[in-house]
């Protein structure tokens, strides 16, 4: 949790944010991603200062509870001072314990977006899904909490400006708005009328041009002029030579035993790897996300 301290900017995660949307659909399957197409509605986590202090804690945590199909669990929830913003213990359940930071005492509204990323680690822990470093794996419980519906509280509890700065999660504010937009891409919604904080929708806006970036890179039928003018120059190199990785480029070619060159390239949904015959217009579609893609190899 940043609090009146320096907010890091851009996106220093994001290689890590891809490789959790894909272990999100890997181990969760397209099935039951798609079972969370629609986010925390803000009326049903909302708190304010009239509200009790537990018991309005303990109403939006079973309502995450509820949003993540949880059934069985149970959170107590608590308040200490410390230096992060919230922790649980991961034990076998069903009663979990969570401790958040004494400041969500007057600072309520935001006490969603704390649990929503704590609740997300129990999710997580009973789907067996982590990633081997304490930074990685706060990271994917960042971006399956906001690939899932909860995680744009996170982005709305960012607050920034020349007297005091608050932002909770792992990810940067513009990372936050990149997973927002992409699952905004995947289900259709429109996150942006729920954020109260100016600062975020900024952030979503920018994560949101990354997102479609994504669905504009060659081979993919979408990508600008440059983009696929580079393109051809490294198939006519790949075909002329041995294939090679061409620096800086999410695409590469490789050789198929006697057959035609293959291209491959990360969908632009999951980020998974596909591979393809280089031999023009054609459409793939990715076996893990299902979507379909408009491709010119």
């Amino acid at each position: 949790m940043a609090n009146d301290g320096p907010v890091e900017h851009g996106y220093p995660h994001l290689e890590t944010v891809r490789a959790s949307i894909t272990a999100l659909y890997r181990r969760l399957s397209y099935d039951t991603v798609r079972t969370f197409d629609t986010s925390v509605a803000p009326a049903d986590v909302a708190f304010c200062d009239t509200d009790d202090l537990y018991l309005g804690a303990q109403r939006v945590a079973r309502e995450l509870v509820r949003h993540y199909r949880l059934p069985d669990a149970r959170l107590i929830v608590s308040f200490r001072e410390m230096r992060h913003a919230a922790n649980i213990e991961l034990a076998a359940g069903p009663e979990y314990f969570v401790e958040l930071n004494d400041r969500f005492r007057t600072h309520r509204r935001d006490i969603g977006a704390a649990l929503a990323h704590e609740i997300m680690h129990v999710y997580l822990h009973r789907m067996d899904l982590s990633f081997q470093s304490t930074r990685d794996n706060e990271i994917l419980t960042d971006t399956a909490t906001t690939y899932l519906g909860a995680g744009w509280l996170l982005l709305d509890a960012y607050r920034e400006d020349g007297a005091s700065s608050q932002k909770l999660g792992y990810l940067t504010p513009e990372e936050f708005g990149y997973v927002l937009a992409k699952r905004s891409l995947v289900f259709g919604e429109d996150p942006s009328t729920w954020f109260t904080s100016p600062q975020a929708y900024t952030a979503y806006v920018k994560g949101r041009e990354l997102a479609r970036h994504d669905e504009q890179q060659p081979p993919l039928t979408a990508a600008g002029w440059a983009g696929r003018r580079r393109y051809a120059r490294d198939r006519r190199h790949a075909q002329d030579q041995a294939p090679a990785t061409a620096p800086g480029m999410p695409y590469a070619f490789t050789p198929d035993g006697r057959g035609p060159l293959r291209v491959s390239f990360p969908c632009p949904t999951c980020h998974q790897r596909i591979r393809v015959p280089v031999r023009g217009r054609m459409r793939a579609r990715c076996a893990l996300c299902r979507t379909v893609l408009e491709c010119d190899t």
